[in-house]
């Protein structure tokens, strides 16, 4: 069955038979890949105080140049940062109608595509910013959200296929994820962009089959690489390398929750699902389910397996 039609089935499925939501009330932003209604979750007072004026100098900004497309990116990563993601796309949209050739608008609306789970959407966006940005040079992308140093470890044509290759990953369309997280990988020019392409693109080729060429990316990966923001991608790849034992990654993880767990709990469950260990890994799926951190790319990864994993077989349809 291809990916795309199976999706649709699953999500039809799921929606009959989905068990009670784990987000608070409030505004749902999405439904997630079993069916469950998805609210943002609130924020602390002092985050939502911060972005919320960081919104306003930057709808300030808009207004005063609505020709410049910074201004609507910046706009709709503030909006989707109070956990706005609707009302981001809506944004992002209204500056493509202005600047349809801004591949960086593209690049964004795709990524919270995925965060409202449009997978095919959000393809079509991506795939239009990778053919705008073709041939072009490469560009660091500001954080908006910034790390401890400060220092952005992204660029626009390495976020372009990043979340192309997720984006086709939780489709279960697994050829065109390995195509995207290889033309990821030659903009992947430092430790932690290298650490969390890495990573997608060797559960891709697991799951493809390819173990040789999946152990052979291994190679470059180290302990004692200089990671800034992608520990718990690094983590997964000294695992995956036999330095870790995934228990004691999983615990680690359980301690510091939110992303990391979401990060780290699909990596460990997905490696005890390719290890044909299935009631482990739905087990570690669910755990990361309870954490409720649903815009993290963990999350979406486990709730997909489970909603793959809930799936009829195609020898079972009538």
């Amino acid at each position: 069955m291809r990916p795309a039609v199976a999706l649709v089935l699953l999500l039809g499925l799921a929606a009959a038979c989905a068990p009670a939501a784990r987000a608070p009330a409030g505004t749902v932003e999405a439904t997630s890949l079993l069916g469950e209604p998805l609210r943002p979750p609130e924020p602390s007072p002092e985050f939502r105080a911060e972005q919320q004026a960081r919104l306003a100098e930057a709808r300030v900004a808009l207004d005063a140049d609505p020709d410049d497309p910074e201004a609507w990116i910046w706009v709709g990563r503030r909006t989707a940062y109070l956990g706005r993601y609707r009302e981001a796309i809506e944004i992002y949209s209204a500056g493509i109608a202005r600047h349809p050739e801004d591949a960086r608008l593209y690049r964004h609306r795709g990524h919270r595509r995925i965060t409202v789970r449009e997978l095919d959407r959000a393809v079509e966006d991506l795939e239009r910013a990778a053919a705008l940005r073709e041939g072009r040079p490469d560009e660091i992308e500001p954080d908006g959200l910034p790390n401890a140093r400060n220092i952005p470890t992204s660029t626009l044509h390495s976020n372009i296929y990043y979340h192309l290759g997720l984006a086709h990953y939780l489709s279960g369309d697994f050829e065109r994820a390995e195509r995207a997280y290889r033309a990821c990988l030659r903009f992947s020019g430092n430790p932690d962009m290298l650490s969390a392409t890495t990573h997608w693109l060797y559960i891709t080729l697991r799951r493809r089959g390819s173990d040789a060429e999946a152990a052979v990316l291994l190679e470059p990966i180290h302990a004692g690489m200089d990671i800034i923001e992608n520990r718990a991608y690094h983590r997964l790849m000294l695992m995956y390398r036999g330095e870790i034992e995934p228990a004691a990654l999983l615990e680690q993880a359980q301690t510091e929750g939110g992303v990391e767990l979401a990060t780290i709990g699909y990596g460990v469950g997905n490696a005890y699902l390719q290890a044909g260990q299935r009631t482990r890994a739905v087990e570690i799926f669910e755990r990361v389910l309870d954490g409720g951190t649903w815009a993290a790319f963990g999350y979406l990864a486990a709730e997909a397996e489970l909603a793959r994993l809930r799936m009829p077989a195609d020898d079972d349809e009538p």
